[in-house]
């Protein structure tokens, strides 16, 4: 019983966060209610003893592209109009499509055959299957990954690089030319 209300309210803190950052107006909060959601599914994933999922979620999600999107935030130049930076555009539409969707998801509920298991045994944490299948079975493959999200990361910073040295020898040369037209 006590599971059951943990589970609920835990769901119930996900969905909070998730219609925060729809219909929150400002950016800032949408970002700080995408921590809610993200929390609350770390906490379900927990209640299910999903802890190698639990701790992927808290540290991918909440540790990684919550912050990442945090500081995109907060390092933009216009974040002054951070109030208006989110506009709510066709609201009926939106609403329509989530109700088709809901109506469908308690449907397929309603009519799945569900079976329901006579006991459930313990299969205790699965981390450690999992940290042995990656340093054994798949570690040329979780090697590679790991080569390809690097060259991809170097890729990433060449190009912003460029991109900055392009803006300031254009900014260079303007100021050149300005200083030559005042001579």
């Amino acid at each position: 019983m006590a599971f059951t209300v943990m589970f609920y309210c835990a769901a119930l803190f996900t969905l909070y966060g998730a219609a925060m950052v729809a219909f929150s107006k400002n950016i800032i909060y949408s970002a700080f209610s995408l921590l809610i959601s993200f929390i609350g599914v770390v906490v379900i994933y927990a209640l299910l003893d999903a802890d190698f999922l639990a701790i992927a979620q808290l540290v991918l999600y909440v540790g990684g592209i919550l912050v990442l999107i945090l500081f995109a935030i907060m390092l933009t130049n216009k974040i002054s109009n951070a109030s208006s930076s989110n506009p709510s555009r066709s609201q009926f539409l939106s609403f329509v499509t989530v109700l088709v969707i809901f109506v469908g998801l308690f449907f397929t509920i309603i009519k799945a055959p569900w079976q329901v298991s006579a006991g459930t045994q313990e299969l205790g944490p699965i981390t450690d299957s999992i940290g042995d299948a990656l340093l054994t079975k798949y570690l040329l493959p979780f090697e590679i990954v790991s080569v390809l999200l690097l060259v991809g990361l170097i890729g990433a910073v060449v190009i912003a690089r460029k991109e900055n040295i392009e803006k300031a020898g254009n900014t260079n040369l303007s100021a050149t030319s300005e200083q030559g037209r005042s001579l």
